[in-house]
């Protein structure tokens, strides 16, 4: 399926050549660029399409669909108004009208609140204590108000059969795991010794059933089984509760052997899009997705291990000169920024040649194998390991080897028909060994279930 998408943008890339008035081609191509999660370039192409044509209809539903991906609501609502005009009685142009409409007045109004008062932490309303668990719920509790291992195996089968845990652990272990990674670094630091590993996995974007295979292949973690998960541990995926509640447990379990780090999907504009927030209120309530929000932005935003080899979700800098030192006075407790540091650590992505170009997703940029060589020397580096996106192995090794993405949802999207993969780092050498896998069977619920109907629909 990804490579169909990649041929359409090649033959339309192509047929564009020798007809570059067509207003169709770019359309068609902007579907693509939307399919692949490029919204920089769809969004150019569908501006384009319109330039052409300004009467054409589809273009301005692509540019709404991109700005929607890119959390533009009031560019998206512009076009939406426009085709709403010219078609007073589409159904479906109405609907996405009314529908984007709404969040732009939802985010004003939360704009405003957010000026007006300092904002309280959900923790402060919350009394757990007093939340009682029914006699008729037989799933797995903490052990006096403590993850164990127990918990952990009972709490991983409960899910694996589509039920539900109960509220009173969900906020027991989310308000623990707040308190823990409030006081991690930005930058965490970790030193493996000659006799160690560590397996660092990719994106996981929901993938319940594909994580615990990681877990069935590659062992439980444990003390002697360190894990780093590298960020987009939610969205897309239509078991994300399970993932994160599983991951954050484990946090709890192994505060020291287990690593969380933050992705570009760890952040409100992407959950209310991409699924993660309709999940949470959809299982549980508004209240618990703005309690999640406030623990990812306590997700650290790199690692280095054995001070060689740095993780991030997404990659490198927009400009020269950046430091570790730099990553460790980050103030991350925040939804990021546009640009700078923290922005292009959760959303840039490599390319092949020297220099950096505008990103392919409308955020941060593209940077070249100069621009890794040099960030490596001036930190003394060897690799730095990325995830952030699909790749039909499940890793791809760039930048003559010190540029490395992993990524661990196989079948991304019950559709891609990539591999997964995770990588053993060793404390003796630090070379990097790849386990790929495939996807597993799950439940019939498909991904996107709880994602914005825009985003669900829009891609028309």
């Amino acid at each position: 399926m990804a490579k169909d998408y990649e041929n359409a943008i090649k033959y339309y890339s192509e047929a564009l050549e020798v007809n570059p008035t067509n207003a169709v081609y770019y359309s068609n191509r902007s579907l693509a660029y939307l399919r692949t999660e490029c919204y920089g370039y769809a969004l150019a192409d569908a501006t384009k399409a319109l330039e052409i044509d300004k009467n054409y209809i589809k273009g301005y539903y692509r540019r709404a669909t991109s700005n929607m991906a890119l959390g533009k609501f009031k560019a998206a609502l512009k076009d939406y108004e426009t085709v709403v005009r010219v078609r007073p009685n589409d159904k479906d142009a109405k609907m996405k009208y009314q529908e984007c409409n709404k969040i732009v007045k939802r985010k004003a109004f939360e704009r405003a609140i957010a000026s007006d008062e300092i904002k309280k932490s959900v923790v402060d309303s919350l009394d757990i204590e007093s939340m009682t668990i029914e006699d008729d719920y037989e799933g797995p509790q903490l052990e006096d108000g403590k993850v164990t291992l127990k918990f952990m195996k009972e709490m991983m089968d409960w899910f694996k059969d589509q039920k539900k845990l109960h509220r009173k652990c969900a906020y027991q272990i989310l308000v623990q795991v707040k308190d823990l990674l409030s006081k991690l670094p930005s930058l965490v630091e970790i030193t493996l010794k000659e006799t160690e590993k560590i397996t660092i996995c990719g994106d996981t974007h929901g993938q319940y059933y594909d994580l615990l295979n990681i877990f069935q292949l590659n062992g439980l973690p444990s003390e002697t089984n360190p894990y780093l998960f590298n960020g987009d541990f939610v969205d897309r995926g239509s078991f994300s509760l399970e993932v994160i509640v599983t991951l954050f447990g484990f946090k709890l379990l192994y505060p020291d052997h287990f690593y969380l780090l933050r992705g570009n999907h760890e952040t409100d504009n992407m959950n209310q899009m991409y699924g993660f927030e309709g999940e949470i209120k959809a299982k549980y309530t508004a209240q618990m997705f703005q309690l999640f929000s406030e623990v990812f932005q306590w997700l650290p935003l790199a690692q280095c291990i054995n001070s060689k080899v740095l993780v991030m979700h997404g990659g490198l800098f927009s400009e020269d000169g950046v430091t570790l030192e730099d990553l460790r006075k980050i103030e991350r407790n925040r939804q990021p920024p546009d640009s700078g540091p923290m922005c292009d650590l959760l959303w840039s992505d490599p390319q092949p040649q020297n220099g950096r170009s505008v990103s392919k997703r409308g955020v941060s940029c593209q940077f070249g194998p100069d621009v890794t060589e040099r960030f490596l020397e001036q930190n003394k580096l060897d690799f730095v390991v990325r995830s952030h996106e699909v790749k039909a192995e499940g890793y791809e090794v760039t930048h003559s080897g010190k540029c490395i993405t992993v990524f661990s949802a196989p079948n991304y999207c019950d559709q891609m028909g990539n591999k997964g993969a995770y990588i053993h780092l060793r404390g003796s050498d630090l070379k990097p060994e790849f386990h790929q896998f495939t996807a597993v069977p799950h439940p019939n619920v498909k991904p996107m279930a709880y994602a914005n109907t825009l985003m669900q629909m829009g891609m028309m």
